[in-house]
């Protein structure tokens, strides 16, 4: 069948693919286009209260997962939809109430306690209602926003224009309303008569019904999967819309004939489950002597134990291990403290000493750069010279004995210039090896600090009147200032976190609305099972991650950023905040390391 879809774009291509399988060909047209909202102020307060998070669509839980990185709070979903989208951004306690917002206010009512506390429900910018849970304080925060299509989408009037569609899909009142609007605006409801229109519910067939649709349907649940059910018994049955003048093609084009897709029954169905799980069992066999020694110990089950033995007490070595492993790591953290506090103590002298050796030379240089009259011997010179030239002459014998004079006196005045000129030199390089100096030990204190994750703002204070009006350093210390006041994570901090990093992205990027998908995320979340070494070929998240990893074990961080960055959209969440901070950690370190090669440049150039 020719399927028309109308959801907002990400779970259309979803819908689609399942289409695809079943050998349909869907037109996406999306109604609405989604816009993520930022959260108030009080919503982390909020959600923190509540004894539960109530859902009502998947973008809703596309929504909470990107406002706020908790998932352990209940989760309660109005359809198997959004359960499932829900488990596969992370959330770990999800619940169905496979129906609409009357079914979930049912299970609030049934599983919930009124005093146990207030409940969250997250849900779009326009909604058709509240939930209807009397005695329960529920506060709703909009986190999204889907706006309407000012027009109908091209594709999809061309193909009505072209009588080119056999099924319209409906997945919410509000769509069936905007459908039959943008429908009747571009003058296309005759286009309707010999379609079948499919919809999520019987309050989403309510607005069509005025098309002249052959037939509208509502599904048997609310659910995704309830309308491709749908969609599979009408192919089973060989249904088609009964030709009319207005919709049989031209001699010169005739429509293509329908593949009908035969369902397996409910006998193959059960024997094809049989043998998928024989399948998985022997693959489990298989693969046994591969898996984690806490996953085979699952396995086989606890050993079996003499009568007479006593219990085996696993669980106090294993806690007697940990507690030692913490000591042993506690007192390394003291160790590292105390000799980065001798280090520092150490710095701060040397930095003080040369903080000394620079005012000196200063104020040497200062003292060289007055005028020459400030100097006794060339105030007396001076005297002289102008006592002689005014001193009255009686001959030409005197004027030229005091013109000699004079020359010889002008001459001694200039040697004692040159002399006093060329003391500057020396002095303005000792000040600007010092100041070199004192860079150089700035750059490796701050390099000490990105390597122990610790702040460096005294550090940084020091360097900047050593800057002065040189713009290089000013350009190193504005590219520093960012990251002084709280530091940046450490490498050994970043390689650690990224395991779970790479688990939680692999998660987001099979959570959609495939069953298959959906029960290989769980796998892979329970078991961490994924494909490791920079070996790994291909253009999959998984084997993007694995190349990732193996950057940062081979300690090229920034190898490992370029990759992460060329991840799917849908991994954002689960990396964004380990990107960020291993930018930051590689945009100080490369501020510190040209910091340090031009301090070095400088005292080159001093000597």
């Amino acid at each position: 069948m020719r399927v028309l879809i109308t959801r907002p774009e990400r779970e259309a291509a979803t819908l689609a693919a399942a289409l695809d399988q079943r050998h349909h060909t869907a037109v996406i047209a999306p109604l609405f286009s989604l816009q993520t909202l930022p959260p108030p102020a009080d919503f982390a307060d909020a959600l923190a209260a509540c004894q539960a998070v109530l859902l009502t669509s998947a973008n809703g839980v596309r929504a909470l997962a990107e406002a706020s990185e908790q998932r352990h709070k209940p989760i309660y979903a109005v359809g198997d939809t959004t359960a499932a989208t829900a488990e596969g951004l992370g959330f770990t306690s999800v619940t169905s109430a496979s129906g609409d917002a009357a079914a979930l206010a049912g299970l609030v009512r049934e599983r919930l306690d009124p005093a146990a506390g207030p409940l969250v429900h997250v849900s779009g910018a326009d909604v058709a209602g509240e939930i209807d849970a009397p005695g329960f304080a529920v506060r709703r925060f909009a986190l999204y926003r889907a706006r309407e299509a000012e027009t109908l989408p091209e594709n999809a009037k061309s193909a009505l224009q072209a009588r080119a569609l056999d099924v319209v899909l409906l997945f919410s009142p509000r769509a069936a309303r905007v459908f039959v609007r943008l429908i009747e605006a571009a003058g296309l409801s005759e286009a309707c008569r010999g379609l079948t229109a499919i919809a999520i519910s019987p309050a989403a067939a309510q607005p069509v019904a005025a098309l002249p649709f052959t037939e509208v349907i509502a599904a048997a649940r609310p659910s995704a999967q309830a309308v491709l059910d749908e969609i599979d018994r009408r192919t089973e049955a060989g249904v088609q819309p009964e030709p009319t003048m207005s919709d049989t093609p031209p001699p010169s084009a005739p429509s293509p004939p329908v593949e009908v897709y035969r369902g397996l029954g409910v006998i193959g169905a059960f024997a094809i489950g049989v043998i998928a799980a024989a399948i998985v069992l022997a693959a489990a066999l298989f693969s046994l002597p591969y898996w984690p020694e806490e996953a085979r110990s699952m396995w086989r089950g606890p050993a079996p134990v003499a009568a007479a033995a006593p219990p085996p007490v696993v669980t106090k070595v294993d806690d007697s291990q940990l507690r030692a492993q913490a000591e042993a790591l506690a007192r390394q953290k003291a160790e590292d403290a105390a000799h980065f506090k001798t280090l520092e103590t150490e710095m701060q002298t040397r930095l003080d000493d040369l903080d000394k050796r620079v005012r000196a030379a200063a104020t040497t240089a200062a003292q060289a750069d007055r005028p020459p009259a400030s100097d006794p011997a060339i105030a007396d010179l001076r005297a002289k010279i102008d006592a002689l030239e005014k001193s009255p002459v009686n001959s030409e014998k005197d004027i030229a004995a005091l013109k000699d004079e004079i020359a010889g006196l002008k001459a001694s005045l200039q040697a004692l210039d040159k002399s006093v000129a060329g003391e500057k030199g020396p002095i303005d390089k000792a000040v600007s090896g010092a100041r070199a100096s004192a860079v150089i030990g700035i750059a490796a204190r701050v390099s000490a600090a990105l390597e122990t994750g610790l702040p460096f703002a005294g550090a940084l204070g020091l360097l900047k009147p050593l800057a002065g009006g040189d713009e290089k350093l000013g350009g190193f210390v504005a590219a520093l200032e960012p990251y002084a006041s709280h530091g940046v994570a450490t490498r050994s901090s970043l390689a650690a976190r990224f395991p779970a990093v790479a688990k939680a992205a692999l998660a987001d990027d099979l959570a959609d609305d495939s069953l298959t998908q959906r029960l290989l995320g769980k796998i892979k979340g329970l078991v961490s099972l994924r494909r490791v070494g920079a070996d790994v070929q291909g253009d999959t998240t998984e084997a993007k991650l694995a190349r990732a990893e193996a950057a940062i074990d081979a300690g090229d961080l920034a190898k490992a950023v370029e990759i992460a960055k060329t991840l799917p959209a849908q991994t954002n969440r689960a990396t964004a905040d380990w990107l960020k901070r291993a930018e930051a950690h590689l945009a100080a370190q490369h501020a510190v390391d040209q910091l340090a090669a031009y301090a070095v440049a400088l005292l080159g150039a001093a000597k």
